[in-house]
């Protein structure tokens, strides 16, 4: 370590202060932060000593992606050759679907971090880390076949529009992956939704079906996968959202790590377990469903990008509620209008982009008042101690 210090330092020589190549040094110094702790020490304002900085937040729910992440790639492979042959293998699968995705996150670290990167230098600050989580998270949320230009326009247009243009990182309103795939999402429909998208290959091969359990649902039609299946995520979707199981393991780590907020979890599948058990109660009522109402309440919990979507994004602290009882109201109406607009607009059945897009907007607002409501009832306090003084 002390001879990649030393090399580093030699590196940085033409790029310190007074020397030639100044202006650039936000981007030398990127590397330099992503290899070591960075050596700045705070002169004035309000500090803490802590050993956990953005860098450490932004590795660790790297590191909670990466089992949901492999299974994506494993899974690509598998719903695509499990249809063309009678026997894959684990490295077969793994590979075909590494061989589509790894692309992808290529492209998305490329061109996010070279937007950063320019970012850094015109402005003349660091580059954050923030977008570690970023590039990752956008292939990992898309379809398998989805060209990789699209990716790359998707990546620029979240950057752009969903980050920089509110200040960079820390200052972006909506979530960043997820204003790349709406963008996405609403500029290439066909590339998006349909039932060739979700399995590699599936517009090209007449044998390979690429349907999903929400899309089947949405047009009336049964599904033939178990909750097991479902659970597991043996079944098609984005790369690595399908694997429920995968998903709960990396909440987990960041639970445990206190870098993932429980509340927004916990009251997220709440409040879409509830909107699920109202839907499920209309057929008792007399009124009629149709199969997406009819679907048990459980099992609305684990397909789909509902599990990934509370976990991994509803969680992002730039963008979620920051007071306590404000992340639990988030984070329920989250899960309750991510199940609603699933049934109640087949022409978006996944729903829970749009309902975690949707209570980004509204995260400010129900901080506000939380705390006009603390305040409130502090002074009500006080007038009563006064009362009885």
């Amino acid at each position: 370590m002390r001879w990649i210090r030393q090399r580093l330092d030699k590196i940085k020589e033409p790029f310190s202060k007074g020397k030639k190549l100044e202006k650039y040094a936000p981007a030398v110094n990127a590397l330099d932060t992503f290899l070591f702790v960075p050596n700045e020490t705070t002169k004035k304002g309000a500090h803490i000593r802590d050993a956990v900085d953005l860098k450490r937040v932004m590795i660790t729910v790297v590191l909670a992606l990466i089992p949901a992440l492999i299974f994506g790639m494993w899974n690509g492979g598998y719903q695509y050759l499990s249809q063309i042959q009678a026997e894959v293998g684990f490295w077969e699968a793994l590979g075909h679907g590494a061989s589509k995705i790894i692309p992808m996150i290529l492209v998305s670290y490329g061109v996010g971090l070279g937007i950063e990167f320019a970012f850094a230098i015109f402005r003349g600050h660091e580059v954050n880390e923030g977008y570690l989580v970023t590039g990752l998270l956008i292939p990992m949320i898309m379809p398998i076949d989805i060209p990789l230009w699209m990716v790359a326009i998707s990546v620029v247009f979240a950057v752009f529009i969903g980050k920089e243009a509110f200040g960079g990182t820390g200052m972006n309103i909506l979530n960043p992956a997820l204003t790349a795939r709406a963008f996405a999402f609403f500029a290439y429909p066909t590339y998006m939704s349909g039932t060739t998208v979700w399995v590699s290959n599936a517009d090209k091969v007449d044998a390979v079906s690429g349907e999903t359990i929400l899309g089947s649902l949405a047009a009336g039609h049964p599904v033939e996968y178990s909750s097991i299946d479902m659970f597991s995520g043996l079944i098609p979707g984005s790369i690595a959202e399908t694997s429920t199981a995968l998903v709960l393991l990396g909440a987990l780590l960041l639970i445990f790590t206190k870098v993932g907020s429980w509340r927004i979890i916990v009251s997220g599948f709440v409040g879409a377990a509830i909107m699920a058990l109202i839907f499920n109660a209309l057929p008792s009522m007399g009124i009629q469903g149709n199969e997406l109402t009819n679907f048990p309440w459980y099992n609305h919990l684990i397909i789909g990008g509902l599990a990934f979507g509370i976990v991994f994004m509803a969680t992002d602290p730039v963008s979620a509620a920051q007071t306590t009882r404000g992340k639990w109201i988030y984070g329920f109406l989250i899960g309750l209008f991510a199940v609603m607009i699933r049934i109640f607009n087949p022409a978006y059945p996944e729903g829970i982009m749009l309902a975690i897009l949707l209570m980004n907007v509204f995260a400010p607002t129900i901080d506000y008042y939380v705390v006009q409501a603390n305040i409130k009832k502090r002074k009500k306090r006080v007038s009563q101690v006064k009362t009885v003084a």
